[in-house]
Order: structure tokens, then C-alpha cells, then sequence
């Protein structure tokens, strides 16, 4: 198989995975963010635990919109993040005249190039976040009404939720009725902005402290190597013909007053 299939084959296994843990998280946390203040001091997060105790599904429920994101999320944002990277460097290259190697610099650019294609990516996939996040939310307000079993397809797509609840289609036409094209794009500058600062942070920092610590390891592995590689047989020790010495040993004080 080419190396783009098996990559991007083994990046979009993982997303998968990486959703099915994610999923119960954001329905949580997202839930929690909206629930109002309890009279006995219980934390809005242990409220929405313990309403979602009864049916413990329901917080996989927009599972395949978190996935369908996440998924051409992924999908953009690294092929356009190396392609930046490259042309950056290249051309800091033939601007300065000299490779780039210095950690600062390459951190920089990575940084840099991760924020412009993260930001994209995220204002493209703003639609479907908007999806998943009404999804996520309606699982919550529908936590004390029936719920009956569902077969895979339907699990995927809604959660093991209510039959009033809406699976990812319903909801999408629902938005495009009450709020138009326009409402799939709310909050797609917010979160093309904090998508930039996030990604470049974390790669960023993440190429930064790769190459410090590949450049330590290679200055170690160096100095080992001259190490062993040094021919200690001729290593004079002690004493013998010197410059200083002379051939010949002079005995000191010492010894002089003992004979």
C-alpha cells in the first residue's frame, strides 16, 4: 500500500478510537457548562453524572458527528501543515542562505504553519461541530423522558437515547430551518482563532523540545562514541620522558634525605 493510504488509514482508526473516549467527555462537560446552580452546592459536573446514572448511553450520543469532524479535521489540517512547514522553510533557506537548524527557529515555523492550517481546517468543519454540539446538548434536556434500545446504526448516529431525540440528519435540517446557512457557521471565527493558537502552541512547542532533546541525544552519543573510539595505549602516565622531566628522574627532597 502507498505510505499516504496506511497513513491515512491509521490516522483515521485512531480519530476513531480517540472519538469513543472523547464523546462522554464533551456530552459532560458541555452539559455541565449549562446546568444550572444547584441549592445544595453540588457541582454542575456531578449533577450531570448523576442524571445521566439512569442511562449511561446517552453520553455517547453524538458519537458520529464528533467522528465526522474530527475526521476531515484531521485530514486537512496535517497535509496542509507539512506542505506550509516545507515551504516556509525552504524558503527562510534560500533567503539566509544556510538550512534551517536552530531550535527556536524551526519551533517558530512549525508553529506557525500549524495555526494557519488549523484555523482553516476548523472554519471548515464549524458546521458539523455546530451539529455535534446540539446533539451533545439535547442528549442532556432529554435525560428524564423513556428510552428504548436501538440497533447499531441508530446507536451510532443518536445514542441510546430518547424517541424524541434527534439523530445527526434530523438535526442538521432543523438548523437549516430555523437558522439558515448562516447557522452552521456560528462561532466559526472563535473558533478558527483559539484552533490557531492551540495548534501553534502545541506543535509549536512540540518540534521545539523533539529537536532539543534529538540534538542532546546526538551530542551524547558523540562524545561516547570519541570515547571509545580514543586510542588510550598511547597515553603516557606517570613518570617517563617529558619536556618538563627530562630522561632523566630527579629523586626528591625526601628521598635524598632518606639515603
Amino acid at each position: 500500500m502507498p505510505q499516504p493510504v496506511i497513513n491515512a488509514v491509521s490516522s483515521g482508526g485512531a480519530e476513531l478510537v480517540s472519538c469513543a473516549i472523547l464523546t462522554p467527555a464533551e456530552v459532560i462537560k458541555q452539559n455541565a457548562q449549562i446546568a444550572k446552580k444547584d441549592a445544595k452546592g453540588v457541582s454542575p459536573t456531578m449533577q450531570v453524572l448523576k442524571e445521566f446514572r439512569r442511562h449511561p448511553f446517552r453520553l455517547w450520543s453524538g458519537y458520529t458527528a464528533l467522528a465526522g469532524r474530527n475526521l476531515p479535521f484531521t485530514a486537512m489540517q496535517f497535509p496542509v501543515f507539512e506542505h506550509l512547514k516545507q515551504y516556509f522553510m525552504e524558503r527562510r533557506r534560500k533567503k539566509t542562505g544556510r538550512k534551517v537548524d536552530g531550535i527556536f527557529e524551526r519551533a517558530s515555523i512549525t508553529a506557525m504553519s500549524a495555526g494557519i492550517a488549523g484555523s482553516g481546517a476548523a472554519w471548515i468543519t464549524t458546521p458539523i461541530d455546530v451539529i455535534k454540539t446540539r446533539m451533545m446538548l439535547a442528549a442532556g434536556r432529554e435525560r428524564h423522558q423513556p428510552h428504548e434500545s436501538k440497533d447499531l446504526g441508530k446507536f451510532l448516529t443518536e445514542g441510546l437515547a430518547s424517541k424524541s431525540s434527534k439523530g445527526m440528519w434530523e438535526t442538521a435540517k432543523e438548523v437549516a430551518q430555523t437558522d439558515g446557512i448562516r447557522g452552521f457557521f456560528r462561532g466559526a471565527a472563535l473558533r478558527g482563532v483559539w484552533t490557531a493558537l492551540g495548534s501553534g502552541l502545541y506543535l509549536g512547542v512540540y518540534e521545539g523540545g523533539r529537536f532539543y532533546l534529538e540534538d542532546s541525544r546526538k551530542a551524547k552519543e558523540g562524545d561516547a562514541v570519541m570515547e571509545k573510539e580514543r586510542d588510550w595505549s598511547k597515553v603516557k602516565v606517570g613518570i617517563g620522558g617529558s619536556r618538563s622531566q627530562g630522561d632523566a628522574v630527579r629523586k626528591s627532597g625526601w628521598q635524598n634525605e632518606a639515603d
